[in-house]
């Protein structure tokens, strides 16, 4: 409104010979994490696969969300974000090595290679003879594991592609105007229910039948808020990065500040499905809902609160002020701790469910549980995150980076025929 027409600048990212080197030592240093874990692992290479789903799922869910984000943001004409929208057009093209990954996971899973404990449904003989997984198994088994995972993810990436494609085009060959841009305004409004319910579904199968007998109709609300919460702090950090080797620089304090403020809003949204999810379950005290906190409560105590406390506490008290949104130091300092957090948030979704099952299976003479002989002793990699652990993370969140600044460079920082770009521009009028 008023603002005078500025001139878009043209940048094109290019990798480095010492960006690629950090990369790929990153990278490097998750695949010796990951090999010496399964070398020292049990035989059912429990741990081996639970931090392969933890980190896997974890960075499948920043994709999916910079995807999800950007189709909202275009659906509800949200000018602002048009300036740097190549980074989540960019996240989003992992959605293609984690077609892979986690169609590696549902492989493994479909045939039980190494006697693969993951999941308690996925064993048959437990299935036959235990009430609740036959009542489940229309949902929980490993042909609807395998192809649904294959599915829905393999729809998201062609919704990621497309979405890129359709902004790479605009700039080759389209103009400011909004005929072009509204094939976008097609396009992204169809993935939002698609995404809504494909998330969920995936999400249940992914992670919360880990701990297959209970239940929550809160859960894909709960750890897609987590997986939102994670990308945004992604952003946060990747787009300081940038700034800081000269590239983004019409990117304002107001950008910033709005992307501070997201990340200080959806932590207390996040935090409101954690109470909420946790209050009902305790008021209500049922049996079969109680089992699921209780054991986080008391065998992963220092995890339990940990989590509320780096994901709510932290963020709301660093964030509260207006001016420390603005501030580099701060605004680092919390994204790196909330990303850090709800990567913790998930350990402690999928641990303890994987190491019950283990525990279950070997008690009940399959012989490839996960340290069978100490159900409740205190294991490096199960209660707590080991450096076995921080190493398969650091590994993961190399390949999500290098695939994302592989991508990024593939076409300039910024669409200069966005037609809300000049909005963009001058967000802070």
């Amino acid at each position: 409104m008023g603002a005078t027409h500025t001139q878009v600048k043209i940048e094109n990212f290019s990798m480095t010979k010492g960006l690629t080197t950090t990369l790929m030592v990153m990278i490097g240093i998750g695949v010796f994490s990951m090999g010496w874990t399964w070398m020292v692992d049990d035989e059912a290479h429990t741990r081996f696969w639970t931090n392969f789903l933890h980190n896997a799922s974890f960075v499948t869910g920043i994709s999916f969300t910079a995807l999800f984000f950007l189709c909202v943001c275009i659906t509800a004409w949200a000018g602002w974000v048009s300036l740097f929208k190549r980074m989540w057009e960019a996240m989003a093209q992992f959605l293609l090595p984690a077609f892979v990954l986690m169609g590696l996971l549902a492989l493994v899973v479909y045939f039980g290679l190494g006697h693969n404990t993951l999941y308690h449904w996925a064993d048959a003989k437990s299935v036959e003879t235990d009430k609740i997984l036959n009542g489940k198994s229309p949902f929980l088994n490993k042909n609807w594991y395998l192809f649904a995972t294959l599915i829905i993810v393999g729809t998201w990436y062609f919704f990621a592609r497309k979405m890129r494609s359709l902004s790479i085009d605009e700039d080759a060959n389209g103009t400011m105007e909004f005929k072009h841009h509204h094939k976008m305004r097609v396009w992204a409004p169809a993935f939002l229910p698609i995404a809504g319910f494909s998330s969920a579904a995936i999400i249940w199968q992914w992670i919360m039948s880990l701990d297959a007998h209970w239940y929550s109709t809160m859960f894909a609300w709960y750890s897609g808020a987590s997986w939102f919460v994670s990308m945004i702090c992604t952003t946060i950090l990747v787009l300081l990065y940038l700034k800081s080797r000269g590239y983004y620089s019409q990117v304002s304090d107001e950008h910033i500040h709005d992307l501070g403020k997201f990340l200080f809003a959806f932590s207390i949204f996040w935090t409101y499905l954690w109470f909420s999810q946790f209050m009902l379950i305790w008021y209500a005290n049922v049996g079969e809902e109680t089992g699921y906190f209780l054991i986080r409560m008391q065998e992963y105590p220092v995890l339990f609160w940990a989590n509320l406390a780096i994901n709510f506490i932290l963020p709301f008290f660093v964030l509260m002020r207006n001016s420390t949104k603005r501030k580099i130091g701060s605004l680092t300092f919390a994204a790196v701790m909330v990303l850090f957090g709800h990567w913790l948030d998930f350990f402690l979704m999928i641990k303890p469910g994987a190491l019950h099952t283990a525990h279950e299976l070997a008690h009940h003479g399959d012989g490839h549980g996960a340290h069978a002989e100490g159900a409740h002793a205190f294991m490096t990699g199960f209660h707590l995150p080991g450096f076995l652990e921080i190493g398969t993370f650091i590994g993961f969140m190399g390949l999500f980076l290098l695939v994302f600044f592989m991508a990024l460079a593939k076409a300039p920082l910024t669409p200069k025929n966005d037609p809300y770009i000049q909005e963009s521009l001058h967000h802070h009028v």
